[in-house]
């Protein structure tokens, strides 16, 4: 029963726009905090993004600071990431977690993940 669903990501070029969704069926639904995680080729997996189950808390890397902006649908458990000014370095498989904030790359539950190509 529990599942997180990605969907969104693609093939972009330098400097466009990509929003990946996640939606989550979880225990309890309506109370995980939720994020975003990636893994680009030979580099482990590194933090993105995060909001709280509230909504009322956010969490960037500082590599994305300015560019990405994460949100939640509250009534239907869904995370988003919108992704803008892409660039060639935000290429990677995009991973969605759910469980307690904040959250962790070493817990929570996860998604299948969702490629996101940037080419120049």
């Amino acid at each position: 029963q529990v599942q997180l669903v990605e969907s969104g990501g693609g093939l972009v070029q330098t400097g466009g726009s990509l929003r990946l969704s996640c939606a989550a069926s979880l225990p309890s639904s309506g109370f995980y905090a939720m994020g975003w995680f990636r893994q680009a080729p030979g580099k482990e997996r590194e933090f993105v993004a995060s909001i709280s189950d509230s909504g009322d808390y956010t969490s960037y890397a500082d590599s994305v600071k300015g560019r990405f902006s994460i949100s939640k649908d509250t009534a239907r458990n869904t995370v988003y990431l919108q992704m803008n000014n892409l660039k060639s370095a935000d290429t990677a498989v995009y991973y969605c977690n759910a469980g307690p904030w904040p959250i962790r790359a070493t817990r929570g539950y996860w998604g299948q993940g969702t490629q996101v190509t940037v080419s120049s």
